[in-house]
């Protein structure tokens, strides 16, 4: 902004200082400081630059020079206290705009993660942080060693790469209980696949779960929970893949969706196994071992560090106890499905 569009209210009473100044040679009072201040922060408030600001209290200082050429010193050392109290006051204001507009965001964000607000109102806010929530989005969420809030640096050193990768293309990242987040268009996979790669880099070796595209106002919050339920799935499989996408793993939800029925099904299946020595928890590590392995009993062996021998008679050991041999067709899909049941239950550590 020019200099002759800065209002001659935000120097009001500068000239008369600097007039009382040359003359009494005194430093400015307290009051008058703070005036100077109480100025900077409306100017700031109505949207004028400091660096016009700046050049209208010096073209101010001009047409107040004195004609008294001892008096110079004492009206440079003025006008130093002059601009300094100025944009103190200016940077106050900008400093509880920045922390206000956090807040702001902050709320907004709470408010779509958790569907909390008048979805029509949630959308008018949403433009504000440029997003259109009448498209799909999906969101990513990444999972660190660490809780990070949105001042560390590793949100802010994925969202310069982000930026710097695509620019302003309607993305949103965030943090919420210390994870990673990032809100994009459902039709720009690209986004959040880099995402990924730069979340994983970041959080040294995390974990990044990504939810489907959802529609309409509500989409965002559906896609969130789908990363966050997908991460959950993660660690009761201990699943090892960095990046996890929740359209790979629809069938574990639906194992899930009758937990009654899988319980049963667990209890049945497995059950028998807590006759063992030393309970279920050898025997239920052993199928886990060879269903993981693709049904390849010495490809199991070796992850669990068994010889073919000692293996093959653990599987022996589980068709004694069940009633039902691993490596027999008719019974894989059934045993199978219950190790995948257990483990989401989270059996043997929990009671069914």
């Amino acid at each position: 902004m020019a200099e002759h569009a800065i209002p001659g209210d935000y120097l009001d009473g500068y000239a008369r200082i600097l007039a009382d100044v040359s003359v009494t040679g005194r430093r400015l009072t307290r009051d008058e400081l703070e005036s100077r201040r109480v100025l900077g922060e409306r100017a700031a408030d109505a949207g004028f630059g400091l660096r016009s600001l700046v050049g209208a209290h010096l073209a101010a200082t001009r047409a107040a020079w004195p004609t008294a050429p001892a008096s110079a010193d004492r009206v440079l050392a003025a006008v130093q206290q002059v601009v300094d109290a100025f944009a103190e006051g200016y940077e106050r204001a900008q400093r509880l705009a920045v922390r206000q507009e956090e807040a702001r965001r902050r709320e907004f964000i709470d408010d779509l993660l958790h569907g909390r607000s008048d979805l029509g109102r949630l959308a008018e806010r949403a433009e504000r942080f440029g997003l259109r929530l009448s498209h799909a989005h999906a969101v990513a969420v990444a999972q660190g060693p660490a809780a990070y809030d949105e001042a560390d640096p590793v949100p802010r050193q994925v969202e310069q790469a982000l930026i710097a990768r695509f620019g302003d293309r309607s993305i949103l990242l965030t943090t919420k209980d210390g994870r990673l987040l990032c809100v994009a268009p459902g039709d720009q996979d690209e986004v959040l696949a880099y995402f990924a790669k730069q979340a994983y880099a970041a959080t040294d070796g995390g974990r990044v779960a990504v939810g489907r595209p959802q529609p309409g106002p509500g989409g965002v919050v559906q896609s969130y929970e789908e990363a966050l339920n997908t991460l959950g799935l993660a660690d009761r499989l201990e699943l090892e893949a960095p990046v996890l996408y929740a359209a790979d793993l629809l069938v574990y939800p639906v194992l899930t969706r009758d937990r009654q029925a899988m319980a049963d099904l667990v209890t049945s299946a497995l059950g028998p196994l807590t006759a063992a020595r030393g309970g279920p928890r050898v025997l239920m590590e052993t199928l886990v071992a060879y269903f993981d392995s693709g049904c390849v009993a010495a490809e199991a062996a070796r992850r669990l560090s068994l010889s073919v021998r000692a293996f093959t008679y653990r599987l022996e050991r589980i068709h004694q106890l069940t009633g039902a041999d691993p490596a027999d067709t008719n019974h894989r899909y059934m045993l199978q499905t219950a190790v995948i049941g257990a483990r989401l239950l989270d059996w043997p550590d929990k009671a069914l």
